[in-house]
Formats: structure tokens, C-alpha cells, sequence
């Protein structure tokens, strides 16, 4: 069912497909947060700041990232099954 975070029930495909996600999920996440951290280091020498502020540009691309990997993730998992919960879901 779309954006139900309990796969517990699922397949073991299903299952395995929001594992992945939430690894990748995980990995953008601290990605995003390392760009940032060495972007605010990278602040306090003259030279290096115009690399902190790509570092900054790439950290927020990875976070805007987060939300459409979600909106992927739970598209996917509903086309795998209980096509009739999100037609109903949607209908209510």
C-alpha cells in the first residue's frame, strides 16, 4: 500500500526492495551531511571556499533527493501489489 512503512507482511521481494531503498536513503543522508560538514571547514580558508560552496550545492541536491527517492520507493512497492488498498485509498 502506498507510503505504508510497515513491510513486515509483504513479500520477501518486497521486503528486500524497501531494504534497498532504505539503505540508499541512509547513504544520500550521510552523504548530504559530509558534503556540508567539509563545506563549513573548507569556509575558514579563503582558497577553498568557492569548493565549500560547491560542497554546500551538491549536500542540498542529496537531501532534495531524499524525498523523490521516498516518492520512487513507495510507487514501486504499491505497483508490486495491493493495487485494490491503493485504488481504495485513493477513492476514500
Amino acid at each position: 500500500m502506498l507510503f505504508d512503512q510497515d513491510h513486515r507482511g509483504g513479500s520477501a521481494a518486497k521486503r528486500r526492495k524497501y531494504a534497498v531503498y532504505e539503505i540508499v536513503y541512509t547513504i544520500i543522508d550521510f552523504s548530504a551531511a559530509l558534503c556540508f560538514i567539509i563545506g563549513s571547514v573548507f569556509f575558514f580558508d579563503e582558497s577553498l571556499k568557492t569548493a565549500g560552496t560547491w560542497l554546500f550545492l551538491i549536500g542540498s541536491i542529496l537531501f532534495a533527493a531524499k524525498p523523490t527517492l521516498r516518492l520512487v520507493r513507495d510507487l514501486r512497492l504499491a505497483a508490486m501489489g495491493d493495487d485494490a488498498d491503493l485504488a481504495q485509498r485513493f477513492k476514500d
